[in-house]
């Protein structure tokens, strides 16, 4: 560890700080997988007292979704130190309604630019299923959750039959919600999906037994859809 970084770390604390640009957020302190990414501006808790200790990372936990993981380093310097502490803002169920089509815009807006899908991925342009859904949300300033798991137990259970455009969709085995993607209406959504069973990007999929071979894969594992009711609000620290 170079001695720039070593006093870095001895002059960081325990509290809170803006990330002053797009991050990379991983699974372990190994930062070998990514967990997640936390945009330019988002407010992140640092977890782990770096002072007494010689990690070869930083634990922290993101302040919008409570998402944890590990920083690495090398990102010390993209850190500042917050003088006002992240404070979530409240919608009523009528509020998000009418920010709905904004939000459905900005996923069309992330298809039309070249991407992929990237585990993890939830700044743009390449994202995961769940961070394209969580930063379309953000986009309007709806917090909602990080993982397609997550996201189902926030969400309002709804019926197929009550499908919105707006609403989010749920795919994945009857234990747990693995995929999720954004309902558009006349049976269609919007969604990130992977290179080996789907279409290694951004793209729109049919609710139908009738579609293409992706379409009708991911129909074979719908678990059900949920309506966003309601903006996340954040443990308080």
């Amino acid at each position: 560890m170079s001695s720039n970084i070593e006093s870095k770390i001895q002059n960081l604390a325990v509290g809170e700080y803006q990330c002053l640009a797009n991050l990379n957020i991983y699974d372990s302190p190994n930062c070998d997988r990514l967990a997640t990414q936390a945009a330019k501006g988002r407010h992140l808790y640092l977890t782990l007292d770096a002072s007494t200790e010689r990690p070869t990372s930083l634990q922290v936990c993101l302040c919008e979704d409570d998402y944890p993981g590990w920083l690495l380093l090398s990102d010390l310097d993209l850190l500042q130190p917050c003088t006002v502490s992240y404070r979530a803002i409240s919608f009523s169920e009528a509020e998000i309604k009418n920010l709905l089509p904004d939000a459905i815009a900005f996923t069309h807006k992330a298809m039309e630019q070249p991407n992929y899908y990237l585990w993890g991925g939830t700044v743009g342009p390449n994202y995961d299923c769940s961070g394209l859904m969580q930063a379309a949300f953000a986009s309007v300033g709806i917090l909602i959750p990080r993982d397609a798991y997550q996201q189902e137990a926030f969400t309002q259970p709804i019926s197929l039959t009550e499908l919105q455009p707006g609403d989010l969709i749920f795919f994945g085995t009857s234990q747990k919600a693995t995929h999720v993607g954004l309902y558009l209406g006349d049976g269609k959504y919007i969604h990130s999906s992977g290179k080996t069973q789907g279409r290694n990007g951004i793209a729109i999929d049919r609710l139908t037994e009738q579609g293409d071979e992706v379409s009708r894969s991911y129909y074979q594992q719908l678990r059900g859809a949920g309506r966003v009711v309601k903006s996340y609000e954040p443990q308080k620290r």
